[in-house]
């Protein structure tokens, strides 16, 4: 397998990872989601075994540098982004204090959602990842196949 397949690979299993996580909390039972991220763990080290093109060089090494400095780039203005609105409503104290009890928060502004959404930004983080690197691969020709 392919890095940027096996990089894909674990994008999913974070993903199902979250699904579990979101399960465990609807039935109450954090022994689910503990034994399910041991399993994505020992999976993707499974399929990290299975790599087969991880020939470190120079140019594989300026990939990497540049994907990661990308991916926190973005990755941060998106996240800070959220956390400031997360914040932002929890921090929220209604003019009229009955009103505000006697109304539940919309569902997508509970902090339950919001934990949910931060997970999913963190997931996101694994995909620009490897969005980058193939980016960055195509870029500086790690792909190409004439060599000499």
């Amino acid at each position: 397998m392919k890095k940027n397949t096996f990089y894909l690979m674990c994008g999913c299993i974070a993903l199902i990872l979250l699904a579990i996580f979101w399960y465990s909390v609807e039935i109450h039972n954090p022994l689910f989601i503990e034994i399910a991220f041991l399993a994505g763990i020992a999976l993707a080290y499974v399929a990290r075994k299975k790599v087969t093109d991880l020939v470190e060089d120079e140019r594989s090494a300026k990939i990497t540098e540049q994907a990661v400095l990308r991916t926190f780039q973005v990755f941060w203005v998106v996240f800070c982004a959220f956390s400031i609105g997360a914040v932002m409503q929890i921090l929220y104290i209604p003019q009229n204090p009955k009103v505000f009890f006697t109304q539940p928060p919309p569902a997508l502004l509970s902090p339950r959602m919001m934990g949910y959404f931060q997970l999913a930004l963190l997931c996101l983080m694994i995909f620009l990842y490897v969005g980058f690197r193939i980016y960055y691969a195509r870029k500086y020709g790690d792909w190409e196949t004439d060599e000499e």
